[in-house]
């Protein structure tokens, strides 16, 4: 990765983890990096403690946005576009996890739905033209557990209303946001948009990511397992900054570590299950996905 100076890059939920890390190594190489985080304090934080790793010319804000509030996505990209003149990548980072009991976001959708896949769906939407005329990047930040819940869409269910599964519901989500990044690639490469869509995982790595929301029993149980079978969330963050800056990645691959079952080692392509690339399921999701935001789009 060389230097990223004059270009700009877009995290949602950066103020940890691998967000935090992928922002700090985009700093490092002279970009320009917005945050787009819940927390305001945790922002300020963050900010700095960037600041003096990346240097005095380092150039990081943020904006604040809460990914369960579609009208504070609205808000959010509303105040980006209007600050940046061009988006060289977004990272569509920031996730809930395996969410103990069922919740609903402000709009009335299952949590990790509204936040992993909605919030996702519809802040894209809102900032592909931007990122199209800047000849940018969607970086989907996707997780095997695609492939180890129901493998499917529940669209006769999509809020787990029925019979909730904390890991289910995540299982879902994380495989609808994968869709949606292949299916935005077909539309992309079928309008002739100069916009490049890629997905990557982060392998088991050691963040807060189950801090919040996670059972006290799947806690306990990753704070015990991450010690021996999880990487460190920077080389959990390598993944994503590889999408977002380099060159000759396949759009219809899926990047993430390699070894151990995925989960930790060097990043490079990694097996993907067909069910990512159902079509029909595909374009069930997107039309079901533009309804519940209330955005159609221009593609």
């Amino acid at each position: 990765m060389g230097s990223l100076v004059g270009k700009t890059y877009v995290i949602t939920g950066a103020s940890a983890g691998a967000g935090f890390e992928a922002a700090r190594l985009l700093l490092s190489k002279g970009a320009r990096v917005v945050m787009l985080n819940r927390s305001e304090e945790k922002s300020l934080e963050v900010m700095a403690r960037l600041q003096p790793i990346a240097g005095s010319a380092a150039d990081i804000s943020f904006i604040s946005m809460d990914l369960s509030s579609l009208d504070s996505v609205r808000a959010a990209a509303a105040k980006l576009l209007a600050a940046q003149p061009r988006i060289d990548a977004l990272l569509c980072n920031a996730a809930i996890a395996q969410v103990a009991k069922h919740e609903t976001t402000r709009d009335g959708f299952e949590s990790q739905w509204g936040v992993n896949h909605l919030g996702h769906f519809l802040l894209c939407g809102l900032l592909f033209e931007r990122i199209a005329a800047s000849a940018g990047r969607v970086v989907v930040v996707g997780s095997n557990a695609y492939k180890m819940g129901l493998k499917r869409i529940q669209f006769e269910d999509i809020n787990f209303q029925r019979q909730y599964s904390a890991w289910n519901a995540y299982a879902q989500s994380k495989l609808a946001q994968m869709m949606f990044a292949y299916e935005l690639q077909r539309r992309v490469s079928a309008a002739d948009k100069s916009v490049q869509v890629l997905v990557c995982h982060p392998g088991a790595s050691r963040t807060n990511l189950l801090k919040d929301t996670a059972s006290p029993f799947n806690k306990a149980l990753w704070a015990v397992l991450s010690r021996v079978m999880a990487q460190s969330a920077e080389k959990g963050s390598w993944p994503e900054v590889m999408c977002a800056t380099h060159a000759g990645l396949k759009p219809e691959g899926y990047y993430g570590p390699t070894r151990r079952a995925q989960m930790v080692g060097p990043v490079g392509e990694c097996p993907l299950d067909a069910v990512a690339h159902n079509r029909v399921m595909a374009a069930q999701l997107w039309q079901l996905s533009e309804q519940q935001v209330g955005f159609c789009w221009p593609l």
